[in-house]
Parts: structure tokens; sequence; C-alpha cells
């Protein structure tokens, strides 16, 4: 009997391993056809070098301490002391890398017996130790990963290799090598992998993990070929098969910053202990959770190796930045921070639904204060505000309204303040309530603008003037972009509106002029329609090509000087130069 059972071609069998694979790896594994891994390889082998693009250019090596300190006290409350010392260190550590870069070749950049200004971090959960890290790579545009150290194991144990992080910063980073060896490798809950000085169990692997660390977070070359992972496994494959080679690809970890956090929560009676065997008084007072923490700051290595950390461990970790516990009143501020995420983050949930979200002062305040209660930092903000919120983003979305203000009446009794407002939605203490804060707010934020002034100047023939600022507020509010982000992104539209006429003369031959009032008006109808900058050439073209086309070719005219009121009104200002040249 004829089987009639139709065998799968290559095409079926490559999709079914690469499903395969993706379950067992993840996304980042993928089934690479020869085709395509002949023309990667071409491109890789035609100068030696990788092939994607340097993207070194992005990174801001030249940065200052002060710069750097300045861009985080817009996002993060208090923590003044680690703030300075954290932006000092890693500006250090840029422009040593860039400087070390540019030295002659000969000398290869490197300096015999160089220390790395890699960073412990110490701080109770919720103070923002990776929120600053991540801002801090965001604005230094490199790549960072982020890993708990108790997924880590020494090898011969089971769990990942430490040298998995920088395979993954290479992956962060566009497989670009280069930008990849100028990272930030983030290593959350060190405190996990301190041993109790036994010498069984699990001590003996986290000893094993915090010697694994050695070598890369000093200086070493980390192979990006591993057994365990198969795509690296098929290019090398392919590329010995064509040429016969044995290539060894690695990532060198000389300028690769490790900065490395934890709570430390058994490490202050270790200072106390060791304090108070050298007679200082002060740690016979009444201990308190709040007082206990300035002993942290009181710290030497030599606590930390009774801690359980090997002394050659804390050598690669020579900055220390203590954050300190965070009040209620430092709840509230990161309440009222316009940059906070955890308000914006709330906000965009309901916009997502059409509904605007405003939110009272005295309803942030009694938010702090059931934050703090629960002992968790900022993390806590986020509990709290969703208990609080739950009931109205559950219902409100099936509902007509559109915008709503949380008030104090709101935090404390959030069923019965839903009851009302679905009840009369449009009661007048309600609207004035919302009035009120939506007034506020715009206040605030023309405030913020203004005190940030010359941070956002576009350039010299363009003043943030007063329309400017309003589009920048506007932008604000209406993309929920923090301050230094938006004026960037409205910078970006104002260049376009000199591409544009560059590309007019280009597409008609003509010269075109914007005045001022016309590029705020150009730049406000993209920003109000959400369009991307490159928008702004094709709202003008599309107005004006053939009318601009038709006036030369009647007039001659080929230079035009584009007003605020011809961008408002295209049809009447081409009009007027069409009679004004038949009166000529």
């Amino acid at each position: 009997m004829k089987d009639d059972t139709k065998l799968p071609g290559p095409k079926d069998l490559q999709k079914e391993l690469a499903d395969y694979l993706s379950r067992k790896y993840g996304e980042r594994v993928k089934v690479i056809s020869p085709v395509i891994m002949r023309t990667e390889l071409n491109k890789d082998e035609s100068d030696g070098r990788e092939a994607k693009p340097s993207s070194l250019n992005q990174v801001n090596f030249r940065l200052k301490p002060e710069e750097l300190k300045e861009f985080l006290d817009q996002y993060i409350i208090k923590q003044d002391e680690a703030k300075t010392i954290v932006a000092t260190k890693v500006c250090t550590h840029f422009n040593r890398a860039e400087f070390d870069r540019r030295l002659p070749q000969e000398d290869g950049g490197r300096s015999v017996g160089q220390v790395k200004n890699n960073i412990l971090m110490i701080g109770p959960t919720g103070v923002g130790k990776t929120y600053l890290i991540k801002l801090i790579a965001k604005k230094l545009g490199v790549p960072m990963v982020k890993a708990d150290a108790t997924k880590f194991s020494e090898t011969g144990y089971v769990g990942s290799d430490v040298e998995d992080l920088v395979r993954d910063l290479y992956h962060e980073a566009g497989e670009n090598k280069e930008l990849a060896e100028h990272g930030i490798i983030y290593i959350d809950e060190i405190d996990k992998i301190a041993s109790s000085r036994n010498l069984i169990g699990p001590d003996v692997s986290r000893t094993g993990v915090q010697r694994a660390l050695l070598k890369p977070m000093e200086e070493t070359e980390v192979d990006l070929k591993v057994s365990h992972d198969p795509i690296s496994q098929l290019q090398a494959m392919e590329r010995y098969r064509r040429t016969g080679k044995r290539e060894k690809r690695t990532i060198n970890t000389k300028n690769i910053l490790f900065i490395v956090s934890g709570a430390f929560p058994e490490l202050i009676p270790i200072v106390k202990k060791r304090l108070q065997a050298h007679g200082v008084g002060f740690t016979a007072e009444i201990s308190t959770p709040g007082k206990d923490t300035r002993f942290l700051h009181q710290i030497r290595s030599e606590d930390f190796i009774e801690y359980g950390f090997e002394s050659e461990f804390i050598g690669r970790l020579p900055v220390l930045a203590v954050l300190d516990p965070l009040a209620e009143e430092d709840l509230h501020q990161i309440l009222k921070n316009p940059n906070s995420p955890i308000i914006t983050s709330k906000k965009k949930d309901f916009r997502s639904y059409g509904i605007d979200l405003l939110f009272d002062d005295k309803a942030l305040a009694r938010l702090a204060r059931l934050a703090a209660a629960e002992k968790t930092g900022a993390r806590g903000l986020v509990s709290v505000i969703e208990r609080v919120l739950l009931p109205f983003e559950s219902r409100l979305p099936s509902t007509e309204i559109h915008r709503f203000s949380i008030s104090l009446n709101t935090v404390e009794d959030p069923e019965a303040d839903l009851k009302a407002l679905l009840k009369d939605p449009d009661a007048p203490e309600r609207q004035s309530h919302y009035d009120r804060l939506s007034a506020e707010e715009r206040q605030e934020l023309l405030a913020l603008i203004q005190e940030h002034e010359e941070l956002l100047e576009f350039c010299p023939s363009l003043p943030l003037s007063t329309t400017r600022v309003n589009l920048l507020a506007a932008f604000i509010s209406q993309e929920f972009m923090d301050l230094t982000e938006a004026a960037a992104r409205l910078k970006e539209i104002y260049n376009q509106v000199e591409v544009c006429e560059t590309k007019i003369f280009k597409q008609l031959g003509l010269t075109v002029e914007f005045t001022e009032g016309a590029a705020d008006e150009l730049v406000r109808r993209v920003v109000t329609e959400g369009q991307e900058p490159e928008q702004v050439y094709r709202l003008f073209y599309q107005d004006f090509r053939a009318g601009l086309r038709q006036v030369s070719e009647k007039t001659g005219r080929r230079v035009f000087t584009i007003t605020r009121e011809a961008v408002l009104n295209p049809e009447e200002f081409l009009n007027d130069l069409a009679f004004e040249g038949f009166d000529d």
C-alpha cells in the first residue's frame, strides 16, 4: 500500500527547527539560512571588521560630573551624596576610556595597573538603585544589561555563567563589538552571593561566583562562542566551512563598567560591632531603624569581608555609594516630580482608554503616607496607587467619562468616590476641581521649563520664546515625555523646517525662507497632530507645491518668504502672490 504521507521539505524543517530553538532558548536564537550566513560573512570578511558600523559616536564621553548630577536631580529625589559619587566616577570612567582610546596605537590605549571605577551601591529596596543606573546609561548612550546575582553560579554548578552577562551586553549593543566594550553591566542583589564562611552547601557556590566575576570586572577576553548558544555555534561552523579557519571572536572587558548593588540587611550590626570595639561612643545610643542606616556610611572593606565576601572581590569595587531609606516626605516629592515614572505610567494607563487623569496634592500626600507604612520605598507607591485606582481602571473604560481627578476622598474611599463619579460625572464641583488642577499643572510645567531654560536653547537662531515654551509644555503633556527628551524631540522637528527649505529648492528649484512664526506654526501642527518630524515637509509641500510652481512660472519669482499667516491660509497667500505678479 502506498504511503501518502507527505515528507517535510527544507523550508518546513527549517521552520520546525526555528520554532523549537525559540521555545528552548528565546527569541534571540533563530535559524539562519546558508545564503544569509554567506551574505553576513562576506560583509565581515571584506574588511576584517564587524558588519555593523561603529556607534561610539553616540556615547557621550565628554559628559562632566556636574552635568550628569544635574540630570539625575531631575528624576531622583534625595540621595545627593550617592548621586554625586556615582555621577563623578561614571563620568571619569568614560572620559578616561575616551582618553585611552586616543593614545598612540603602539601604546594600545592601555595603562599597566589601571584600576577600574567599578561601583558598589548599598541601599534598601525601593530607593532607586536600578532607576539610577538606567538613567545614566540612557544619558551616556551606552548599552546596559541588568541581572540578579542569584541567577549565576560558578562553572560546574547549575545556573548561568557570569560571562553570559558580557555576551548579553554584546547583543544589547546590536552586536556592535566596540560599543559593547564601552557598556555597563549592573548586578543587583549582590549581597546574596556572600558566603557564611562554611565549606559545604551553597556557600561554596557563592564564593565561586565571586571568583568567577573577578576577571570580567577587571580585564579579560570573553569568547562570544559558547556551547549553550546554538546560534553562535552555527555561525562558527559556517565560517569554518567557508574559510577553513577557526576564528575566535571575543569581547574585552577593560572598559566595561561593573556596578553592583544590594540591600545588605545584616551589615549594620557588623559595622556597629567594629565601631564599638574601637571605642566610638555614639554606638551606645538607642537604635532606631532610621538612625541605624547612618552606620552604612562608616563601612570599611573589613566589614564586607566579615559579611562573607572575598577580599579580592571587594578589591574590584573601589567605589562605594550608600543610598538612604526614603521617608514619607521623600515619597511625596517623588509623586510630585513631573518626571516621576510612577504617576506618568498611571496616566498612560488611563490615556490608553481615552481618559485624562489628574492628581490633587492632598491625594498625593495621603498616598505617600500609605506607601511609607509598607516600608518598601518607592515600590510601595506603585502598590498603593494600584489598589486605589483599580476600581476606576476596571469600570471607567466602559463609560463615556473622559477625564477625572483624584482627590483625597478618592484615596480614602475609592469605591464610594467611584459610585459618586458614575452617578454624576458632570457635577460642578468635579469639573471645577479638574479645571483647577489642570491650570496648576500647566503653570508648574511652564515654571519648570523656565527654570531649565539654559539647557533647552534650541540654537542661537531659535531662542526659547513664549510660543516655543508653550509648544514644549504641550509636547510634554501629550507625549508624556520628560523635559530633556521633549526638548530634544522638539529641536528635531525645528531642524526639519530647515531641511524642508533645502528639499523645496531641490524639488522645485525655488528658494523658500520661513519666518520664525511660520516655523512655529509648522511645528505646532506636527506636535498637535502627533506626526513624525519628517512630516513637516509633507504638511508644507502638499499645500504649497503646485501654487509656488505656478506663481514662479507666471512671474519669474524664485525666492519666497513664508509667514505664519501663509501657513495658516496658503490659498489666500498664493492668490495674493499671483495677483501681485499680475499687477506688475
